[in-house]
């Protein structure tokens, strides 16, 4: 039974009763709402008036921004860092290869490539292509973008078989076709899946475990499978055979492979919510056997018999006293997980510390690696086990302040390579012949601007509930405190998702090096604390993450580094939801607002695309004790004729298939509706990161530091 079930089952009979007319009424009036709504025809993706309302809003905003003078210069700088063909070449680690996807003025879309590792690491490789999609797309006349691949046998990669994820314009979107590494080719007669949100898992060379859209009735109100099928060679979609069936309900099931270091073993993942998970263990009868987990936990690896697992939440294991705090790691025997009962003694590796968080696990040989940060900086610890199965660590000697992590690893692979940057350092590769010995730096990224004067200081602002909000600034050195620096504050804030003091070659060359200041604010809805970062500002405590942004930004003023004139925001997709907030409840604050791929309409969301996964962060506006709050929040049912208030720049892309388009676009026209002005720029490629080739991503990059130079430096 499910908690929502259960919950009601314990609700008197007057009270449900006075739900079911309350939700009824929550119902009928978002069917109001959505009826009046004048701009609903802009939901209309591909609809004629909706694209011709598009075309309208960029050949206007376009020409303020491209008919700059500086615009010219700015793309172009924009393309010598995107083409740059002294980027870091290292993508991954096979038997004696280095391999990496690789875009440049030639490759517009890319290519998958390999070289010898010796030769790479004494920087001379000959590379080999393996898969050249701007060929493929040419041939084909498609607007391919690749995803990535899934691996028959992902430790004899060049004599393998591969599924590749091709997308048509960048959508999450795409269609798996099996392509032969060694003949490089893809295979007569093969596995090829149509265009769908779909998850695949190799059990052999002739069977896939797959979820996709199987026909009416299989997709989730998300969007996302539900249904996993097993799916042999020569057989249409329609002749698999059922696995597992989750609920329609759910966010999406999936399955998942886990490599022991001898064999695979085969996993069932249902998320009934976002951020909640059922995994269950698949034998090779079939047989799905449910785990007894924590409902947020997320699944690291498997060895011996024992499986590693991180907890989003407290848990008392079966037979346990005492709980398992949130965000540690967990080595637990995977026999007793399997069991109905006794006792699950599960082993703490690593838990949290204050102002602490783990960030990633990786297996290796011997042991694991875990990335954790300190107060929003990286630090990687190696541990491994005794004769007696005790667990100790030692740090991994990396630079420090920064973003350090593991970029590629195995359980069958002694060689470990790690990384790292920060804001003002370029990224580096660091390799280590085994897990236990010194990291040695093999390739590091030339400077893309220039950093010498620059300093990089982490400040606290203090939010309203009197909590500690940590920033990141990067500035000239001797910034004078007047007010006037041209600021740029980005922030993100949900699903758990940390900020990272990472370099940005982009943020660097058009914005610092220019003279702009950037900040970059690490706000409740993250994951720079862990866990409970994130949960602190879920659905209705959410004006927490807003409040810590408003933070922030009086801080910067209180300081005096810069001022409402000068002070300009940037987020994207939840971050963009962030900005409309922002524009709601205090534009008095910014003169500058950058909104990418945005949620807007918080009344709809869930309506639209892949909305309906997200209730588990921001609430369900048909639910009566939620819909309040998100009424309260929602930018584009908020948005009113206001003074002062900043022109902001809107962008979205047309084949985003994640988030709906549509929020930009309706938010928009009611500022258009309203006299407002604003600027509006959707690219009709693109998907959710609304750029689908390099070139296109460099003019996106131009069109807003050219818009932030005109708002906060003019």
């Amino acid at each position: 039974m499910n908690r929502r079930r259960l919950l009601f089952s314990a609700i008197s009979t007057a009270t449900l009763g006075f739900l079911a007319l309350n939700t009824s009424a929550i119902a009928q009036a978002a069917s109001d709402a959505a009826t009046s709504d004048p701009f609903l025809w802009l939901e209309e993706v591909e609809g004629e008036k909706a694209l011709t309302w598009v075309r309208g809003q960029n050949a206007r905003s376009l020409p303020r921004l491209t008919n700059d003078p500086r615009y010219t210069k700015l793309e172009e700088d924009a393309l010598n860092i995107i083409r740059a063909r002294d980027r870091l070449t290292f993508g991954g680690f096979i038997n004696g290869y280095v391999s990496n996807f690789w875009q440049d003025t030639n490759h517009v879309r890319g290519i998958w490539r390999r070289a010898d590792f010796t030769a790479w690491r004494l920087g001379s490789p000959v590379w080999e292509t393996i898969l050249d999609v701007d060929q493929l797309a040419k041939d084909e006349g498609k607007n391919w973008v690749y995803q990535g691949s899934s691996a028959l046998d992902p430790n004899d990669l060049w004599n393998t078989r591969v599924l590749l994820e091709l997308s048509n314009g960048g959508k999450d979107a795409d269609t798996k076709r099996e392509w032969d590494v060694k003949t490089r080719s893809f295979v007569t007669g093969g596995f090829e899946l149509p265009e769908a949100k779909s998850s695949v898992v190799w059990v052999d060379q002739d069977t896939l475990l797959v979820a996709t859209d199987w026909g009416p009735g299989s997709l989730t109100d998300s969007g996302y499978p539900f249904v996993i099928k097993r799916l042999q060679r020569g057989q249409k979609l329609d002749q698999a055979v059922e696995v597992y069936r989750g609920q329609s309900s759910d966010v999406a099931a999936s399955a998942l492979r886990l490599d022991d270091g001898s064999r695979y073993h085969f996993f069932i993942s249902r998320s009934p919510t976002f951020f909640t998970t059922e995994t269950l263990y698949l034998d090779a009868a079939g047989k799905a056997t449910k785990l007894a987990l924590p409902t947020k936990h997320s699944l690291q690896g498997l060895r011996a018999g024992q499986l590693y697992v991180t907890i989003q939440e407290d848990w008392t294991p079966r037979g346990a006293k005492t709980p398992i705090p949130a965000g540690s790691l967990l080595s637990v025997p995977l026999s007793q997980l399997k069991a109905n009962d006794g006792a699950i003694k599960a082993v703490t590796i690593y838990r949290p510390g204050p102002r602490e968080a783990l960030q990633d696990v990786s297996m290796t040989k011997q042991g694991l690696f875990v990335t954790l940060t300190t107060n929003v900086k990286s630090a990687v610890r190696h541990y491994t086990q005794d004769g007696k199965g005790a667990w100790s660590f030692k740090p991994v000697d990396l630079p420090k302040n920064g973003v350090a992590g593991v970029v590629d690893a195995g359980i069958r692979q002694e060689e470990v390579f790690f990384s790292y940057n920060d804001f003002i350092t370029p990224p580096s590769i660091l390799f280590a012949a085994k897990a236990d010995t010194k990291p040695v730096t093999v390739q590091a990224q030339a400077a893309r601007f220039d950093a010498s004067g620059l300093e990089v200081n982490q400040f606290e602002a203090t939010s309203k509930d009197g909590t500690k909000i940590p920033y990141f600034l990067i500035a000239r050195k001797g910034l004078a405190l007047d007010g006037s620096a041209p600021t740029l504050l980005y922030g993100y804030g949900g699903f758990e998702v940390s900020m990272l003091p990472n370099y940005s070659a982009m943020n660097g060359k058009l914005w610092l090096e220019r003279g702009g200041v950037y900040v970059l604010a690490n706000i409740r809805g993250g994951g720079e604390f862990g866990p409970a970062w994130h949960t602190a500002g879920l659905k209705g405590k959410r004006q927490v993450i807003y409040d810590d942004f408003i933070a922030v930004a009086e801080d910067l003023i209180g300081r005096k580094i810069t001022s409402p004139r000068r002070l300009g925001i940037q987020g994207g997709s939840n971050g963009g939801l962030l900005m409309g907030v922002m524009l709601t409840q205090r534009p008095d604050l910014f003169n500058a607002v950058v909104c990418q791929v945005p949620l807007l309409d918080m009344l709809r969301y869930h309506k639209l695309l892949a909305g309906a996964s997200w209730i588990d962060e921001y609430g369900d506006p048909d639910v009566a004790a939620e819909r309040p709050w998100l009424e309260k929040m929602s930018p584009y049912q908020n948005l009113t004729q206001k003074s002062p208030f900043p022109e902001p720049f809107f962008m979205t892309s047309t084949k985003d298939d994640r988030v709906h388009p549509g929020h930009a676009r309706k938010y928009a026209a009611k500022m258009e509706s309203l006299g407002m002005p604003f600027l509006y720029y959707e690219n009709i490629d693109g998907g959710h990161s609304a750029a689908a080739n390099l070139v296109e991503s460099a003019k996106q990059r131009a069109l807003v530091a050219t818009y932030l130079m005109q708002k906060l430096m003019d």
